[in-house]
């Protein structure tokens, strides 16, 4: 298993070094509609995708199948089925059956609750009776239903009993991440100290007003230690934002993660988030109706790579590593395949080709 502080030296150095890629020049963006081969994409945040729920119980491994074959057209060929906040036993149907998919692609599960702030805002869309602290007992049940395939957990650091239990996951091999939270910033401090090593979804999962400063958005752009998943989809975060967290960050610590629920790659309409009654619009924006909370995304990972470099201005270069290596190496994993795309430095078009594996 490798530690903490093995983990540390292997994000630092990766933060001084920018992997070439294959048709993607070094300082300059590509020609427009020039052809590029990546690593394949990696994303650590899927709740479903093209119309299958992972957060049912009733969802089926063909449907699991059908997902994974419909991201993988995005150019995706590793990602964390998230499974949010909920009862045990409806979390343990959900993950029993993602623990049973045999699809390469599926490296894990992304836990994203319960152990969450039960505040409005800071909880999100999740419901407020599926939220509830943490105990050691309760993950190793989760943890055992899931086959052992939990990876990644999120938790709001202020939630009583919540330090103790990331501690633990750490030296099991479980990557931590802050999120869903309204906690102080020595609260902050405090898990990073215990191990937390990426913000889930920076800027979202919290309170609409926050103090101008100090804050827990502040202390989490300033620690170092941790990497920080975003969602540029142009609802989540307004470009200026996203520049401003990316150049806080450095790119070398930015993981781009869609949030992608059921309605992803799916038509406007009504759609479900596990227990949770979600509405798609013509802009794209997923919501709960007639709630100001946004409910995941139906935001694509190759969607999300042409936004960056368009709300950023940094080259594709940089870009694409937030997508692919930076995920990939967060995990402890090699990115699968290598996606062939065709690049349109003019509209910021990421546009998938072909896969091979």
């Amino acid at each position: 298993m490798v530690t903490r502080r093995e983990w540390l030296q292997t994000m630092t150095a990766a933060v001084a070094m920018r992997p070439t890629l294959d048709g993607v020049g070094r300082d300059d963006q590509p020609a427009p509609a020039s052809q590029i081969t990546s690593p394949g994409l990696v994303d650590l945040q899927v709740n479903g995708y093209a119309g299958v729920d992972f957060n049912d119980p009733n969802t089926t491994q063909d449907q699991v199948s059908a997902a994974t074959a419909a991201m993988r057209a995005t150019g995706v060929t590793c990602f964390l089925a998230t499974v949010i906040s909920a009862p045990l036993d409806r979390f343990s149907a959900c993950a029993k059956t993602l623990a049973r998919s045999t699809e390469p692609a599926l490296a894990g599960l992304h836990m994203e609750g319960p152990y969450i702030s039960p505040e409005d805002g800071a909880r999100g869309a999740h419901r407020r009776e599926d939220v509830s602290s943490p105990t050691l007992d309760d993950f190793k049940r989760r943890q055992e239903a899931a086959g052992g395939r939990i990876r990644l957990v999120t938790v709001a650091p202020e939630v009583p009993g919540a330090l103790p239990l990331v501690e633990q996951l750490v030296k099991d091999g479980v990557r931590v991440a802050i999120g869903h939270t309204a906690a102080s910033p020595q609260q902050v401090r405090d898990a990073v100290a215990a191990g937390a090593t990426m913000s889930t979804h920076l800027g979202n999962g919290c309170a609409q007003m926050l103090p101008r400063h100090p804050n827990f958005l502040w202390e989490q752009l300033a620690a170092d230690e941790l990497l920080a998943g975003l969602i540029v989809d142009g609802h989540h975060l307004p470009p200026a934002t996203v520049k401003a967290m990316v150049r806080a960050k450095t790119p070398a610590r930015i993981i781009l993660v869609t949030d992608a629920t059921t309605a992803a790659g799916r038509p406007p309409g009504d759609y479900m988030l596990g227990s949770v009654s979600v509405h798609l619009d013509e802009t794209g924006r997923v919501a709960v109706p007639g709630q100001p909370n946004l409910a995941g995304s139906a935001l694509s990972l190759d969607r999300a790579i042409g936004n960056t470099v368009r709300f950023t201005g940094l080259p594709l270069a940089d870009v694409l590593p937030m997508a692919t290596t930076t995920p990939a190496r967060y995990l402890g994993v090699s990115p699968r395949g290598r996606v062939h795309a065709s690049w349109d430095a003019a509209a910021s078009r990421f546009t998938v080709l072909r896969v091979d594996d």
